[in-house]
């Protein structure tokens, strides 16, 4: 297949922008990678891509390697990416995952258990957390309710801080509305 017509496809089948499927697309190697990882995930084109472009492609420069180098295997890579697509982890989370699967610590459910690196999804342990953080800042919850709804993101940044980026943001948000408005 030649490049022009690949970059179409990418295009076509994965949702992705021009730029992207040019930039995967610009060797063979790199597009082989890309595909494997899709393959694996079963989906998510554009955080495939977004995941090969960025955290792969700059480690492998960062240490001068080409992709054939990469210890992270597109099946590594691909079993991560599905664990912030179930909402195991956050994208923010699979960060320090894929570091650990860059320095040979085992792929990514190993690396989540090992390091206690689960999202917290539990509203009951997301409530406790929040109510830890208002508790803590009466002054910014009266600032809040009187109309400074800008303090949501200083809100939603302690409790992520409280629990260690541990927390589903979106969880958070939410459940922080409805105490603020309560």
């Amino acid at each position: 297949e030649l490049p022009d017509a690949k970059r179409e496809r990418f295009m076509q089948t994965y949702g992705l922008s021009r730029a992207d499927a040019a930039a995967l697309t610009g060797s063979r190697e790199l597009a082989e990678y890309f595909e494997q990882t899709v393959a694996a995930v079963s989906g998510d084109g554009k955080l495939c891509a977004n995941w090969v472009m960025g955290d792969v492609s700059g480690a492998l420069n960062r240490e001068g390697r080409d992709i054939s180098e990469s210890p992270v295997s597109p099946a590594l890579l691909a079993g991560m990416i599905q664990r912030i697509g179930d909402g195991t982890i956050s994208g923010k989370i699979a960060k320090q995952v894929f570091e650990a699967m860059w320095n040979g610590e085992g792929d990514a459910d190993t690396i989540i258990e090992k390091k206690g690196l689960r999202q917290i999804t539990d509203s009951g342990a997301i409530e406790k957390i929040i109510q830890d953080v208002l508790d803590a800042n009466p002054k910014q919850v009266e600032q809040y309710k009187g109309g400074q709804e800008k303090l949501l993101g200083f809100f939603v940044g302690q409790v992520m801080k409280g629990s260690q980026g541990k927390a589903n943001p979106g969880e958070v948000n939410k459940i922080l509305k409805q105490i603020l408005s309560g």
